[in-house]
């Protein structure tokens, strides 16, 4: 699955799956510009393991809370790179909102950071996307698909996402094709505690965590697959299932 000679974008590439799935792209080949909001260092890091793969990389900051951030965004991958093939809208926000607890503030917040801005970021790369028969790979969740108790917004969110990409991918076809990961227990939370890993396992079919890799695994293959669009491709262990 060579990517020599394409361009990515992914958002909130600095850290977690965002780093991951810049890591895979960079060792398909691909130059890599990632995104991030305040980790400046980390995004700093991963541009330099990106190089040390051998592939053109950059980084740009943004608070994707707002629209014209995102839109800044894409015009800034586009100035530096020319081109843009690939998309990956990978920003996100989460958390556990219990009935009773949501504020209007954090409802909006999730909406908008998870959702809203997928969209306006798609809609300003689209003309760059057409042109060069490109692909966008849009981070949902195996909540979506298998809700939990205790984060409805965030899971209503991650739920737009799965709509968005089955409507973007009539809205933008044929030039391009549009897919979404929906990950399970692949990246532990950076709030738990090593006494919750035994529970999630047991979740699982497979009876273990995955890993950030295999979501830029996957990343790459949605990329690099000419004829699949549409598509959520849960990476979950068979979590959904359970």
């Amino acid at each position: 699955m060579s990517l020599h000679g394409k361009v990515a974008l992914v958002t909130g590439g600095a850290r977690r799956l965002g780093r991951a799935i810049a890591l895979a792209f960079a060792a398909a080949g691909a130059d890599v510009i990632i995104h991030y909001n305040q980790s400046a260092e980390q995004g700093a890091a991963v541009v330099a393991e990106l190089e040390a793969l051998g592939v053109r990389a950059a980084a740009f900051a943004g608070d994707l809370a707002e629209v014209a951030a995102g839109e800044r965004l894409v015009d800034a991958a586009l100035e530096h790179s020319g081109r843009l093939d690939v998309l990956v809208n990978n920003a996100g926000i989460w958390g556990a909102t219990p009935i009773g607890s949501v504020s209007p503030e954090r409802w909006d917040a999730l909406m908008h950071i998870n959702l809203r801005s997928m969209f306006f970021i798609v809609q300003r790369a689209a003309p760059a996307l057409r042109a060069a028969g490109g692909a966008i790979v849009n981070i949902a969740d195996v909540g979506a698909i298998r809700p939990w108790r205790n984060y409805t917004p965030y899971l209503v969110s991650k739920g737009g996402v799965v709509t968005l990409t089955e409507a973007l991918a009539k809205d933008l076809a044929p030039d391009v094709r549009v897919n979404a990961i929906a990950p399970g227990p692949v990246l532990k939370p950076d709030d738990w505690g090593d006494d919750r890993d035994g529970n999630v396992e047991q979740t699982t079919l497979l009876k273990r965590w995955g890993t950030a890799e295999d979501v830029g695994q996957a990343a790459v293959f949605l990329a690099s697959a000419a004829y699949i669009t549409g598509v959520i491709l849960p990476v979950d262990g068979g979590n959904r299932l359970v």
